[in-house]
């Protein structure tokens, strides 16, 4: 195969943005420390149906996101597909990424796992969002893609 100037230019730039995304990953996400799901083990939203802390000493980063996870298993398991096991968003919350377009905070207990992506929301004791999610997520869920594509493009 011939290089080509064009060839070169195309092959430079997808180099660049390559070498870019862990920094506009970290930029984005929502992170706690510098750690993703404020120290959550993402997988075991999958594997327990459940939000467990991770341990420090169990972690990984993925593309300059770094998680947390309860067991080495996990931390394996993640390693093996983490972009099934990252949540939706960066992070931030679902309902409102969708219903204004904001990076608002989560309780990292509060969340849905719908289609095998990991969905997370903000939830006080007079504002729970994953139930406002519950009630218009397709349309929802349709604007929080157009609106986390505007952040992390």
């Amino acid at each position: 195969m011939k290089t080509t100037p064009a060839l070169l230019a195309l092959s430079f730039l997808l180099s660049a943005k390559a070498s870019a995304q862990p920094i506009l990953r970290s930029k984005e996400f929502n992170l706690s420390k510098n750690v993703a799901i404020q120290g959550y083990d993402p997988t075991a939203y999958f594997t327990q149906n459940k939000a467990v802390k991770g341990n420090s000493e169990i972690n990984a980063a993925a593309d300059g996101v770094v998680y947390y996870f309860a067991s080495r298993d996990d931390k394996a398991l993640f390693l093996k597909d983490w972009k099934r096991y990252e949540p939706q968003y960066g992070g931030w919350c679902a309902y409102a990424m969708g219903a204004t377009g904001e990076k608002v905070e989560i309780d990292p207990e509060t969340f849905k796992i719908s289609n095998g992506k990991l969905y997370l929301f903000y939830h006080t004791w007079v504002n729970n969002t994953l139930n406002k999610w519950n009630k218009d997520e397709v349309n929802l869920q349709t604007k929080a893609d157009a609106n986390w594509a505007k952040f992390f493009h």
